[in-house]
């Protein structure tokens, strides 16, 4: 029998804010988290900018000791995991730590610390002088670790790694295993830290971040005309899954209720999206099968919209396919215009920003236009520049990922 799957904690840790009311105060207000690269000395690069968590110190949530043992990756999890589980109000001595599990998303992992110990070992002539943590600092699994060993959950634990796509795959399956009665609660979502000097000069060698470097708060412009790539972005982004008899038993605050979820492949090129948006059209119309919705009853779809000019292009041509003549009612809007690309952390947070949409019943908007494409349907309504209010009785949230993987969740209001 399926079962119902509900939101009960919500935790963020993004460019424009370090806890949740920051995040959802600066989306609707519009507001860039992009600018110059404080992490390193990018001098040399293309790229001299991007979107990083500001005023953050781990010695703030961690023992210095134990911050040392982890990637900033994981930091960012353990951060955010912490919000969505003191927002949850769950009470780890009351639930079934059997039937709790965590399931993480992260493309990279622990880029930062491979970086440096390779680093290390470069410069010094060839001497293994290895940290006895690079491994488990470094590996993709190690946030959900460390988070299931915090709250004790043994239930299933592991990561999803699909690039840019990662934590919609972690929540999908998170959702999946509680519907099908495997478990009861999940801690999900993903987390980032790639703005260093691989990350960059990596993204920069395919062209695919932007070179605004005299203008960083404007250059993430999904869907505009001067588009030129995306913007670098870092963070964490992290939900608490329950279902449905379960969170009502103990009396919980619900956000929204998560009603589907879909993955498939583009089956096309390693970093190109589908020039017709194919994969892009398959995931949202199983998306909405899988919710047991109708195209006409969602309102807002919260895109992958990284601002490149071929990303954006086959987007609008997969909502026109899917929605048809809906689309020019749905509100769609890209808050990677404002966060950057959190990439592996993406999907989580932006479903942040679409749960919360269907809770206030705003949109939040798609900053930095300037000047309409030719190519991009005029007659969809983007949510440029401005938030706008309306009743949102369900959103979706786009992720693609280098390699043509697609993942797509649903969340609806939460009636009882």
């Amino acid at each position: 029998m399926s079962r119902r799957v509900v939101i009960t904690g919500l935790g963020a840790l993004t460019p424009i804010g370090n806890s949740i009311p920051e995040f959802w105060d600066n989306l609707l207000k519009g507001v860039s988290g992009a600018g110059p690269i404080t992490r390193f000395d990018s001098t040399e690069f293309k790229t001299k900018f991007a979107c990083e968590v500001k005023n953050f110190a781990p010695t703030d949530f961690l023992d210095r000791k134990e911050a040392r043992k982890l990637d900033m990756y994981a930091i960012y999890a353990m951060v955010a995991a912490a919000e969505a589980m003191t927002d949850s109000g769950l009470d780890i001595d009351k639930i079934n730590l059997d039937r709790s599990g965590v399931i993480w998303g992260s493309g990279i992992g622990g880029l930062d610390t491979f970086l440096k110990e390779i680093g290390g070992f470069a410069s010094g002539n060839g001497i293994p002088r290895f940290n006895p943590f690079f491994i488990p600092k470094m590996i993709a699994d190690i946030a959900a670790g460390h988070i299931s060993i915090k709250y004790g959950f043994r239930g299933p634990n592991f990561a999803t790694v699909s690039a840019c796509a990662s934590s919609t795959h972690a929540m999908i399956d998170a959702f999946n295993y509680i519907k099908w009665g495997k478990a009861d609660i999940f801690i999900t979502g993903g987390s980032e830290a790639c703005v260093n000097e691989a990350g960059v000069g990596g993204f920069n060698a395919m062209h695919a971040l932007s070179t605004r470097n005299d203008s960083p708060q404007t250059a993430s412009r999904p869907f505009d005309k001067d588009r030129e790539g995306f913007v670098l972005g870092e963070g964490a982004g992290a939900l608490v899954l329950e279902e449905y008899e379960h969170a009502i038993a103990r009396g919980a605050t619900i956000y929204a209720e998560m009603v589907g979820g879909a993955m498939t492949a583009d089956a096309h090129h390693i970093t190109a999206p589908h020039p017709e948006g194919l994969g892009a059209m398959n995931v949202m119309r199983l998306t909405i099968e899988d919710a047991g919705l109708k195209p006409e009853d969602v309102d807002y779809v919260n895109v992958h919209g990284t601002s490149t000019p071929l990303g954006d292009i086959a987007e609008v041509k997969a909502i026109k396919g899917v929605f048809g003549d809906h689309a020019k009612k749905l509100n769609i809007s890209s808050t990677k215009s404002m966060t950057g690309h959190l990439l592996g952390a993406a999907g989580a947070v932006e479903s942040i920003a679409a749960i919360l949409s269907v809770k206030n019943d705003i949109v939040p908007p798609t900053i930095n236009h300037f000047s309409d494409d030719p190519e991009i349907d005029p007659e969809l309504n983007y949510t440029f520049n401005k938030p706008q209010k309306r009743l949102v009785r369900s959103a979706m949230s786009n992720t693609f990922g280098f390699g043509g993987h697609n993942a797509c969740v649903m969340v609806k209001k939460f009636e009882a």
